[in-house]
């Protein structure tokens, strides 16, 4: 079962999940930049494999590991895996369209699909939005699915036999959402704020008699 971030929001829930998620929608047409110890360059079959310490840098888009397999078809589409090193995770992180919000996640394996705008994370997956540079909402699970095209994510629990995120019992998700803060809900009322009016006192040194 898929929910709308709308309901998760009201609720901490465990199995599959989806949400929106609007990227910047120019990253797909940013140049891919990347920086390694290693690279083999495939001319022909239009790959290149990046090793060690590789940082990829992609318009707002930014990508860490240990290889980067990295593939162009035909039409100029860029497709990526993304592999960690052993005890670590892979890292993704992209920026939210028109927001100061971000997008980032990490797993054992991540793969960037530049056609369909979509980024998978595979295997103790863990998702976070942040706004700024505040956690506002975070995922874990087996799964974790991020299509740009759709601006939706899904979570998804491996109940088929993948493995779960840390702490994760197998086949389920965790989702720690935080609601955002109407402004209305900030403001001070007015009459909080307004200074004591004092009145003179007539009595003086003692109680009125």
């Amino acid at each position: 079962m898929k929910l709308p971030l709308s309901v998760l929001l009201a609720a901490l829930c465990f199995g599959c999940a989806t949400g929106v998620a609007l990227a910047e929608k120019a990253d797909r047409n940013k140049p891919m930049n990347v920086e390694a110890d290693a690279l083999r360059y495939d001319d022909l079959n239009q790959t290149s494999v990046f090793t060690g310490k590789v940082v990829v840098s992609k318009g707002s888009i930014l990508i860490r590991g240990a290889k980067v397999e990295v593939r162009q078809d035909p039409e100029g589409y860029q497709f990526g895996t993304v592999t960690a090193e052993p005890g670590k995770l892979a890292y993704f992180k992209q920026k939210r369209e028109g927001l100061d919000e971000f997008i980032e996640g990490e797993a054992d394996v991540i793969e960037y699909d530049g056609k369909a705008d979509r980024v998978k994370f595979i295997r103790r997956a863990e998702l976070r939005r942040l706004r700024g540079a505040i956690v506002a909402d975070e995922m874990t699970g087996s799964l974790i699915t991020y299509d740009n095209s759709n601006d939706v994510f899904t979570v998804d629990g491996g109940a088929g036999g993948a493995s779960p995120a840390p702490g994760v019992p197998a086949g389920r998700i965790r989702a720690v959402l935080s609601p955002r803060v109407a402004a209305s809900a900030t403001a001070v009322p007015a009459a909080a704020t307004a200074p004591a009016q004092l009145r003179q006192s007539r009595i003086i040194g003692g109680d009125r008699k």
